[in-house]
């Protein structure tokens, strides 16, 4: 099958190509011409199952939560707080596995943890992640005419690749204990995309801690530019009806090395 032109070397399996989007795509205003033979933008359905790599494959994303305003009295795990941050967003990095392969990010959810104590005190939470590169692209976008003419200074590329142009998602839900798989098994998941996991496992001497899964009810998705690259809600169920044979199919910008950050190819 031929690829989505101009998206950025993500490949599919034929079978993933299954739903079209459930809402009108989104466009951005400059970005260089794509060709109208073939062109299509990415179903949602395609944007899940990149997405679903994504989580499998990214150890880190960012969590937010609300702190609990004064009117909800809860209070017993957050005496040391501020005054004045009821109803203020909290965001921070979080160590993320996906250890049910059912599209419900898994946390090793520490007592202490600011997140976790809003959670306990009726925050809901989100996740968001992006897709990074392994690799550096071969061939940069080349977005001004100075660019075009003289070619980009590598020296000033803090960040060697077009972030604005990759995948990333935030996935919105609530939190509950893992009680469907053993512990033991978990800990083998979670500790192998994050050794020094090992020291808060459940039973720790440190702090109490608990595997807890996010579950799922929301999926908002940037594939990355609006005029090649779907952007916005994924329906919940596509998210969870995504196979492991489905998202161990499809590549990702950057994992393999050679990529352009403009060029596609035929599977």
């Amino acid at each position: 099958m031929r690829l989505f032109h101009s998206l950025p070397l993500i490949s599919f399996a034929a079978h993933s190509c299954v739903a079209e989007p459930s809402s009108e795509p989104q466009y951005v205003f400059s970005n260089p011409p794509v060709s109208e033979s073939g062109y299509r933008i990415p179903t949602s359905y395609e944007s899940a199952v990149l997405g679903r790599r994504i989580l499998a494959l990214s150890p880190l994303g960012t969590v937010g939560t609300v702190f609990p305003s004064s009117s909800d009295g809860h209070f017993s795990s957050q005496e040391n707080r501020p005054d004045g941050l009821g109803g203020m967003p909290h965001a921070l990095m979080e160590y993320v596995a996906d250890c049910e392969d059912e599209g419900n990010p898994t946390f090793l959810a520490i007592n202490i943890e600011t997140s976790f104590k809003n959670v306990r005190d009726g925050s809901n939470i989100s996740l968001s992640q992006q897709w990074t590169p392994r690799y550096p692209p071969d061939k940069r976008i080349k977005s001004t005419l100075f660019d075009w003419i003289f070619g980009r200074d590598k020296s000033e590329d803090t960040v060697p690749y077009s972030a604005a142009n990759l995948p990333r998602f935030s996935l919105l839900g609530y939190i509950e204990k893992i009680d469907s798989m053993p512990t033991e098994a978990l800990a083998s998941c979670f500790v192998s995309k994050h050794s020094d996991a090992k020291y808060w496992l459940p039973g720790n001497r440190i702090h109490f801690s608990e595997f807890v899964r996010l579950v799922v009810t929301q999926v908002y998705w940037v594939g990355g530019f609006g005029d090649r690259a779907y952007i916005g809600w994924i329906p919940v169920e596509e998210w969870k009806n995504v196979t492991r044979k489905e998202w161990e199919a499809v590549t990702l910008p950057g994992e393999k090395k050679g990529w352009k950050e403009w060029t596609v190819g035929d599977l």
